[in-house]
């Protein structure tokens, strides 16, 4: 049987930044779903700073579709050589490359390359691929550039924190309580409506409309990520609110002697361009940081408490 034809494609981005900045950007995969838009996870499996094996979960077609890659970095030559190890169809095969040049003036271009096939060659499935690279690359570069350019201001605008909870019960208990989202509306007072899609076990879309305690309501889109033997759920929002341009978090199950610490981890960007314009004149990245931490903070707590109040209590409607 004949092997299906390779295509190739290559987009650009001039970017306004060192070359090394860019890179690194690059180079720290788990970084990637705050960067790119369409990457709700991703991790080091095994490897060092000049190789390794990654894996990814990534948004494609209106679905999570997960994968593992190869990839060299050079740091020396700016390049980073990737290759999918086993691809979901319907591709076939795909690989590529990052080359960042730095310019003379002190910024640098950025050139993404990628080949790919589609099994038996079939039209359609080209079709979908093509588009799926074109419009994720285009993405995945403007955000890049983005990023890099911002990169002064990323120790203001990034912020990082948790809240946990003690709980006396199993872990798998607790797992199940956020796992089961579809039950939120009846079991979270502060969820009005939730719609929840999971065509593979453990790759979660959701749509969510949560009320604040002023009486708005804020619709939010998420992808989310479930390993029920670790146990571990890792989100990336895919429709923020205006004052972010990224959140991800995950929820975490330690075993204690008593049972069970709850941590919810988030990590969110704030939009600078937008903070006035939410928080009203005046408002700085500081007051963006104290909202966010506030209103997150709170209905994770709430959460976390309703479920020890649902494991301890032995309601296991």
């Amino acid at each position: 049987m004949s092997q299906p034809k390779t295509y190739f494609t290559e987009h650009s981005v001039p970017v306004a930044a060192p070359a090394d900045v860019t890179y690194d950007l690059i180079a720290d995969v788990t970084g990637w779903p705050l960067l790119f838009a369409p990457t709700v996870h991703a991790e080091r499996v095994s490897g060092g700073d000049e190789e390794e094996r990654i894996r990814l979960w990534a948004m494609a077609g209106g679905e999570v579709r997960t994968w593992t890659s190869h990839r060299r970095l050079d740091r020396a030559a700016r390049t980073v050589t990737f290759r999918q190890e086993v691809s979901q169809p319907p591709v076939a095969a795909m690989g590529g490359e990052w080359r960042i040049t730095s310019q003379p003036d002190g910024t640098c271009t950025v050139d993404l390359l990628h080949d790919f096939a589609a099994v038996d060659d079939d039209p359609e499935g080209l079709d979908w691929i093509e588009r799926a690279v074109d419009r994720n690359s285009r993405a995945e570069l403007a955000a890049l550039k983005t990023a890099a350019e911002n990169h002064r201001q990323t120790p203001d605008l990034v912020l990082t924190f948790e809240d946990s909870v003690d709980i006396a019960g199993p872990a798998a208990e607790v797992y199940s309580f956020i796992e089961r989202s579809d039950l939120w509306p009846e079991r979270l007072p502060h969820v009005s409506r939730l719609e929840l899609t999971e065509a593979v076990p453990g790759l979660q879309l959701m749509t969510m409309d949560t009320r604040a305690p002023d009486g708005t309501v804020h619709t939010t889109e998420s992808a989310r990520v479930c390993f029920a033997e670790i146990p571990r759920i890792v989100y990336k929002q895919t429709r923020v609110p205006q004052v972010l341009t990224g959140h991800t978090g995950a929820w975490s199950f330690l075993p204690t002697e008593g049972g069970v610490r709850a941590t919810s981890r988030h990590t969110v960007a704030v939009n600078p361009r937008t903070v006035t314009d939410v928080l009203g004149a005046g408002a700085t990245i500081a007051d963006a940081r104290e909202a966010v931490r506030t209103a997150l903070g709170a209905n994770s707590l709430a959460t976390l408490n309703l479920a020890k109040a649902h494991v301890e209590g032995g309601d296991r409607a």
